[in-house]
């Protein structure tokens, strides 16, 4: 009876969970390990054939993909750690009990976030553009005497794409940590101020400390997100001047569908961005002093 019973819960379970496996298994875990398949193949269309490890051989040898491993690292290394203390440092400024007006300056910081990637990038692009109003402005002030380059110098390319991404997504992390701030005790900030710390250790000693989780788990989505970077550097630099902005998934959509499609090769390129997504969240799990990373 007891058997018959545990079988009856188990299938109920089942039954409820079946559906979810189900399609996680065909839109997940069924392309996943076709594009690893695929990446051991070569040629073009349905003309493919198997070449073993040539295609991860190959990655070493490619200029264009140790370039665009390189900028990425590079957007990935400053932005960010500036996106993360920029949402930190907002988030405990909105919530300030005294602050009004609060939830308008909510509202209008988590916009970004929201916004189509495609239409503010371009947006973006009109904005640091040659006669662009961040240039006219910059002139006006007496700052520069000559237009920046915004889009063409190779330098202040990467700037802007890092302005862009880091304008949109700190809103993003700014509500996570809303959320975890309004969950720590006040008595704890008032029993430092009894004992003398000032605003500035306060944030250092309890906020960030209390944050940590959160931290983490910002740091790890940011860093995905940051290393499948593609709409931004599509959109407003196309990856130029010279591939000086090109990132790891637009040299994925060449690969495919701008040079000679080469789909092996691409899927090939794409387990490269598992792997330093692997590599930097061990990273960040160690940094943070997790012993199960």
């Amino acid at each position: 009876m007891g058997r018959n019973l545990r079988f009856k819960n188990g299938l109920i379970g089942w039954s409820f969970v079946l559906l979810s496996v189900v399609l996680i298994s065909v839109f997940y875990f069924y392309p996943m390990a076709s594009a690893l398949l695929l990446s051991f193949q070569s040629g073009t269309g349905r003309n493919l054939e198997y070449v073993g490890f040539d295609n991860y051989l190959r990655l070493f040898n490619d200029p264009t993909f140790i370039t665009a491993v390189k900028n990425t690292v590079i957007y990935l290394i400053i932005q960010v750690p500036v996106m993360i203390f920029l949402a930190l440092l907002i988030s405990v400024l909105l919530n300030d009990k005294k602050l009004m007006g609060k939830g308008w300056f909510r509202t209008a910081i988590f916009l970004p976030c929201v916004t189509s990637l495609v239409a503010y990038s371009v947006i973006f692009k009109y904005l640091f553009g040659t006669d662009g109003l961040i240039n006219v402005m910059l002139m006006n002030m007496a700052i520069v005497s000559q237009p920046v380059q915004w889009l063409t110098d190779p330098f202040w390319a990467k700037v802007t794409i890092i302005i862009a991404i880091t304008w949109r997504w700190t809103g993003y992390n700014m509500i996570f940590y809303l959320s975890a701030l309004q969950n720590i005790d006040n008595s704890i900030y008032e029993a430092a101020k009894i004992d003398g710390a000032n605003a500035i250790q306060r944030f250092f000693i309890i906020t960030i400390p209390m944050l940590k989780p959160i931290i983490l788990f910002t740091s790890i989505t940011s860093t995905i997100g940051t290393l499948q970077l593609f709409d931004e550097v599509m959109n407003i630099t196309g990856g130029g001047p010279g591939n000086s902005t090109l990132t790891i998934s637009q040299y994925i959509y060449n690969l495919s569908f701008k040079y000679t499609p080469d789909f092996g090769y691409a899927a090939t390129v794409s387990y490269a961005i598992v792997v330093l997504i692997v590599f930097f969240s061990i990273l960040q799990f160690k940094a943070a002093g997790d012993k199960n990373a």
